[in-house]
């Protein structure tokens, strides 16, 4: 048994978007509906639609940043009452039993995580994503979103927002630290907002200037370009924490001198490519190099209930549906400031 919502579905690799009509399945006892309002654009949407990370499964519905009110619950769900604001991420199941889940890292399921759109649950449902109006989860998979952020604006932390809080909170982003931000984008305005909230002191490395004043009103003090290379010798043993956002190629190596000895370069961005690093750079200091994947459901809403507390959202623009296909190319060459956020009541009915 099954419902029906209107999509934007690829319907293969790299295709424009087409208003489709989906199914969504029937309620069961621990799912709720959810109406979707906005759905962000995420860059591994991109990757995934354009088939960059392998084979990929077609007709795709994508988007993991997912913003919406409940509109019906099944009969045992507890956490969630219709009305109420919620958020879904990444992932949408996983088997709740194992090692990792009863740790609050569902991403890491030793099972199987499920995740938002391009897989399959266990039945062999296709999971379609937030690009629609309507979704169906288990309940434990929808975050509340608290008063004091708007839907809009809380929809890119349901990805861009965890995937840097996990890892500065982890690293001890705090008064007293000082934290580099690689890359001023999605994930990169998210993580400098978030470690300025955090106390640290923060600065941004990027290719450029052309960012700077936004960046310092985000909340960085200092703001540096990386292209002529003498940042690199200017902040050498400078900071505690850098958070790597960016998904090219980068010379690890510089950054990981720029660390104080027992700081650690986090990688949350993706390149394609493999990255090499020679070993001395992180012996000469007791660094670490490393890297972190989105978050688990209790750090999800504790990331939300952190930035309801400080008045952080992301910084958007609001999208059509029909804007769809070109802002994937404005992603890819960087002209956006700083997550594409698509209405999706815009979607045409059939």
């Amino acid at each position: 048994m099954s419902t029906t919502t209107r999509a934007l579905a690829a319907p293969s690799a790299g295709a424009p978007f087409e208003a489709v009509t989906i199914e969504r399945r029937d309620l069961r006892p621990n799912d709720v509906r959810i109406k979707i309002a906005y759905a962000g654009v995420c860059h591994s949407d991109i990757h995934q639609v354009r088939e960059e990370w392998g084979r990929a499964l077609f007709p795709m519905v994508p988007g993991h940043e997912i913003a919406g009110t409940v509109t019906e619950i099944g009969s045992d769900v507890t956490r969630h009452q219709v009305g109420d604001r919620v958020g879904v991420g990444c992932m949408v199941d996983s088997c709740g039993e194992c090692e990792m889940c009863e740790a609050d890292h569902e991403n890491f399921c030793q099972n199987r995580t499920v995740w938002t759109y391009n897989d399959t649950y266990p039945d062999g449902e296709v999971a379609m994503g937030g690009y629609s109006q309507e979704v169906v989860v288990a309940e434990r998979f929808a975050a509340r979103i608290p008063e004091g952020i708007e839907l809009d604006v809380a929809a890119p932390l349901l990805c861009a927002g965890v995937t840097v809080f996990n890892p500065l909170k982890r690293w001890g982003a705090g008064p007293g630290k000082k934290v580099a931000v690689i890359g001023l984008g999605g994930l990169g305005h998210m993580a400098v907002k978030i470690a300025a909230a955090m106390g640290a002191e923060v600065t941004v490395l990027s290719q450029s200037m052309s960012k700077a004043e936004d960046g310092k009103a985000f909340g960085a003090v200092d703001y540096r370009a990386t292209a002529d290379g003498s940042a690199f010798k200017e902040l050498r043993g400078s900071f505690d924490i850098i958070i790597n956002t960016v998904s090219v190629d980068v010379p690890l190596d510089r950054y990981l001198g720029m660390l104080r000895p027992f700081g650690a370069v986090v990688n949350v961005g993706l390149p394609t490519s493999p990255q090499q690093v020679r070993i001395s750079s992180l012996t000469s200091g007791d660094k670490v190099l490393t890297g972190s994947n989105i978050g688990g459901m209790a750090i999800t809403q504790e990331m939300l209930d952190f930035c309801a507390e400080h008045g952080i959202g992301a910084t958007i623009e609001t999208i059509s549906a029909d804007q769809v296909t070109e802002a994937y190319d404005r992603v890819v060459g960087s002209d956006v400031r700083y997550r594409f956020v698509i209405d999706v009541s815009t979607i045409p009915a059939e």
